[in-house]
């Protein structure tokens, strides 16, 4: 039972540190987000923006470059976590324009290929196949 219970509190401890995790960089994908809608408009309000949207979720700007039209942001948290105590965690993001002609669909990362094909694209597989044969 006891080894158990340490297992399952070892695991709170790794979904803790996770979802801390999951906070500061969402934190920051959100900021440089706001930052790069006023990169072009009102830079140096774009930094403030990004402040404030940090703070509205739990973490803190501490640092933010605007070069041209990218936004790039850095926040920080402090998470208490179980058996280790208080840890301060950083997050880091970019935002900007897109490449001109790209479409959204159309992304460069690693998220791109996780997509799964969309129900029309694999009927019309399908009924291609059930025609040859």
């Amino acid at each position: 039972m006891g080894i158990l219970m340490s297992v399952a509190m070892a695991f709170a401890a790794v979904a803790a540190a996770r979802v801390a995790r999951h906070r500061v960089n969402t934190a920051a994908d959100l900021s440089a987000l706001a930052a790069a809608k006023l990169a072009i408009a009102d830079p140096d309000e774009a930094c403030r923006r990004a402040a404030i949207v940090a703070a509205e979720n739990g973490a803190t700007l501490i640092k933010c470059q605007m070069n041209d039209e990218i936004a790039d942001v850095w926040t920080s948290l402090t998470a208490r976590l179980p058996f280790v105590g208080p840890r301060s965690l950083t997050g880091r993001s970019r935002a900007g324009p897109g490449r001109e002609g790209q479409a959204v669909d159309q992304a460069e990362s690693p998220s791109a290929l996780d997509r799964p094909a969309s129900p029309q694209r694999h009927e019309s597989r399908h009924q291609a196949t059930s025609s040859n044969l």
